[in-house]
């Protein structure tokens, strides 16, 4: 016996209650949700593998179509499609990253906008190779980190470089505007290379003093990939992730920037990476995490 959709509480969870369909084969949907349930380039606390499952079971709580208080009714008509997970192998790197760069064109194929449920984040850079073909590619990157490290500890593949990597793999990748930076540790090799690029490095200071000056340097009328790091958030707002750091983005915050960002550019692809649900016992991580996702959704097919 089927579930109805508005009781999350049985049958198989998939993303948003929409049908699981795996990456190939013959279907078509407006948004497909992939799980990508890899956390072996972590340089910290592990979990994010268990990401993609706690992302989908947190989605039940807001399947669309979604009507809020004002009245309005949204993601009417959009059409979810969930294809499941990328079979990873445990300990060969390279070959994890074929698989997701394959999958993900295979995804792309077959919706408008794909959603990547990471996994860590140097899953990132597998999956930018899927859009090698899409012409000036901006990213839009709400971390902690710059994530644009060359190697750590003789490591050219980690959760610290993947943005490097893509950079270096995509000619189409024109620019980067990474917000919400802040901590203790950086690279200064990292940030160089960054700034000689000509990315946005824009600290969590600047978000806290000068939001709507961070929302005018956003890209306007581009093609964007966005991709979102649990640890860009306030621990206290979502502590399940690996690398925490104080005084990060509230929930409010990050919604501003990513409605901006959907509202004035073509957004063709989104991640969420970095959640470890096993670290926030009280679950409230992914349950923002995928609250996040749908309002962004929200956003683009406004």
């Amino acid at each position: 016996m089927t579930a109805p959709a508005h009781l999350p509480y049985g049958g198989i969870p998939t993303f948003a209650r929409a049908p699981l369909v795996g990456p190939q084969g013959d279907w078509h949907a407006d948004v497909a949700a992939l799980g990508i349930p890899f956390d072996i380039a972590l340089g910290f606390r592990p979990g994010a593998r268990f990401a993609p499952r706690a992302l989908r079971e947190a989605s039940l709580r807001s399947v669309p179509p979604l009507t809020g208080l004002d009245g309005v009714t949204r993601l009417a008509g959009v059409t979810f499609a969930d294809a499941g997970d990328v079979i990873l192998p445990s300990l060969e790197p390279e070959l994890a990253r074929d698989r997701i760069t394959e999958a993900a064109r295979l995804v792309r194929a077959r919706c408008r906008l794909p959603v990547f449920l990471g996994g860590d984040h140097s899953v990132s850079f597998p999956l930018l190779r899927a859009f090698e073909d899409v012409e000036a590619l901006h990213v839009v990157q709400l971390d902690a980190h710059l994530d644009f490290t060359d190697t750590r500890n003789d490591t050219r593949f980690s959760n610290s470089s993947p943005f490097r990597r893509a950079c270096e793999a995509l000619p189409n990748l024109v620019h980067i505007t990474t917000i919400g930076l802040r901590g203790l540790r950086f690279d200064p090799e990292a940030v160089a290379a960054a700034r000689a690029r000509g990315h946005a490095l824009i600290p969590m200071t600047e978000v806290q003093t000068n939001l709507q000056g961070v929302l005018d340097r956003l890209p306007t009328g581009q093609n964007v990939y966005i991709s979102v790091d649990a640890d860009a958030f306030d621990p206290a707002v979502l502590p399940g992730t690996s690398s925490p750091e104080p005084d990060g983005l509230t929930y409010t915050q990050a919604m501003g920037l990513l409605a901006a960002t959907a509202r004035q550019n073509t957004v063709v692809g989104l991640d969420l990476v970095e959640l470890a649900p096993n670290l926030d016992p009280s679950g409230r991580s992914e349950l923002l995490s995928a609250r996040l996702i749908m309002e962004t959704l929200c956003e683009v097919f406004a």
